[in-house]
């Protein structure tokens, strides 16, 4: 019998990426330069939210989506925060309600106005004071309304319940910096990588670490949970520099089920899923291509299906929740990618060819929507539920009801489980060290230009003092 080549089956081969015309971006945005590796965008099917350099303090500006085309120079801001901000959020069940966190060692929630901003926003409708370093990262629990997580520099990640305005938990088993953090379908298991080169799944409530996994041949960078399927996908460093991707069972972190290089370039790579159509994407950081591939429940587990190209870099990504994409297009994913070097925010289009207009039911399967399935007490008691459904058919376009209700507060010292959070710092590291001093440098330098001028100032008062005296009239 002769050999016959054998094709892969697969209604996502053919998934293309279409970029936005010119007119559809969103032009002339400072996006920030910040090198902090997160995405410093956030999308929700309302508004585009993008962090942008700014002096002073960190500020970001949130866009309705219709609104496309240039933006004004002196477009309002969100300009809160005395330090840069590291981190963006939108709440999955309210769609006006964003979650920043800063260099300024705070957390706000920010309630933007129907229509957008008309005026620069300061007064965030909630500061949340625990962290005693700055805080790099903030979470939404994907089941419960109104539970935050945050990750600071003290290598603590707390669990804010934003009813009461608190920290209610505390996870500390990390012993430097965490990188990521990714939930898995319920928010009953939290995945996260840190810099101490080690991927751990958490019990969140508890903080009890149930799996954990030292990679020395596989450095992890970034943690995604696979939605029900009990896997983790990360991305990471190879012992020999090249970029990798490593598959992993969620109860069994001894060994990865696969890894695979992916090439030799140094970008820090970002994984995105999508749990209903079982594809990865893959987007360097600094590259202008997106790799995406679907993923099997059985060997080889990966394959890959195509490669976006574009020759602009980019800074970081938002992505679209699937209840914004345009289904009667056949959108099945939608980037918001950011270029900084053009002040460029460039929508995706994932498409998948498909010549009927009707709707698709094979490739839009009932889908997590806005409604929450737990309130904060009940998820703190120990329940779990997954998430509430929707079609996109019909009610994708509904919108949630519940409204954010900010508690009164009152500044004050932060205990969680018997520890004082702003009393127990963390010794500084090295890089931390470094730029307290080139900060201390700089306004040292700067105090000296001011004196010098001042100096000058006083020796032409003096002349000009001389001169008036000299003169015949006064004579």
């Amino acid at each position: 019998m002769s050999w016959r080549p054998q094709y892969r089956s697969s209604k996502f081969r053919n998934v293309y990426g279409k970029v936005a015309s010119r007119e559809h971006c969103f032009d002339g945005i400072p996006i920030t330069k910040n090198v902090h590796d997160n995405h410093f965008c956030a999308v929700n099917a309302r508004f585009v939210a993008v962090v942008t350099e700014s002096a002073g303090g960190g500020s970001f500006l949130v866009i309705p989506l219709e609104q496309t085309g240039r933006i004004e120079p002196n477009y309002p801001k969100v300009c809160g925060h005395q330090g840069n901000v590291l981190d963006i959020k939108w709440n999955p069940f309210i769609e006006n309600i964003i979650a920043s966190c800063s260099e300024d060692t705070s957390v706000r929630i920010w309630e933007i106005p129907e229509g957008g901003l008309k005026r620069n926003m300061t007064e965030a409708v909630l500061e949340l004071y625990a962290h005693s370093r700055r805080v790099g990262l903030v979470e939404w629990h994907p089941t419960t309304n109104n539970i935050l997580f945050s990750a600071g520099y003290d290598y603590k990640v707390l669990i804010w319940n934003l009813d009461i305005g608190e920290p209610v938990k505390m996870i500390d088993c990390h012993t430097d910096v965490i990188l990521c953090m990714s939930f898995n379908t319920d928010g009953s298991l939290l995945a996260t990588t840190c810099k101490d080169k080690k991927l751990r799944v958490v019990e969140p409530r508890s903080g009890r670490v149930l799996q954990e996994a030292s990679c020395k041949n596989h450095r992890v960078n970034r943690v995604v949970s696979l939605g029900s399927t009990k896997r983790l996908l990360t991305t990471g460093v190879s012992r020999w520099n090249t970029r990798q991707i490593a598959l992993w069972d969620q109860e069994d972190l001894s060994m990865p089920l696969i890894e695979e290089e992916i090439d030799g370039l140094s970008g820090l790579l970002f994984p995105f899923y999508d749990a209903d159509t079982h594809m990865l994407y893959l987007a360097g950081k600094g590259d202008g291509n997106i790799r995406y591939y679907e993923i099997g429940s059985e060997k080889p587990y990966l394959s890959y299906l195509m490669e976006f190209r574009s020759p602009a870099p980019q800074k970081g990504l938002g992505v679209m929740p699937k209840h914004g994409l345009d289904v009667s297009a056949c959108e099945v994913f939608r980037f918001y990618k950011l270029i900084t070097l053009k002040g460029l925010i460039e929508p995706i289009s994932m498409i998948v060819p498909r010549r009927s207009e009707t709707y698709q039911e094979d490739i839009y399967p009932m889908t997590p929507g806005t409604e929450p399935a737990l309130t904060p007490d009940e998820w703190l008691s120990g329940m779990n539920r997954d998430p509430i459904l929707m079609s996109l058919k019909e009610g994708y376009k509904k919108t949630s009801k519940i409204i954010f209700k900010a508690p009164a507060r009152e500044k004050k010292s932060v205990v969680v489980n018997g520890i004082d959070l702003l009393e127990n710092v963390p010794p500084r590291t090295e890089n931390e060290l470094l730029r307290m001093f080139f900060r201390q440098q700089d306004e040292i330098r700067r105090m000296k230009d001011e004196l010098s001028q001042k100096d000058i100032r006083i020796r032409q008062l003096q002349l000009e003092l001389k001169n008036l005296r000299n003169s015949p009239k006064n004579n």
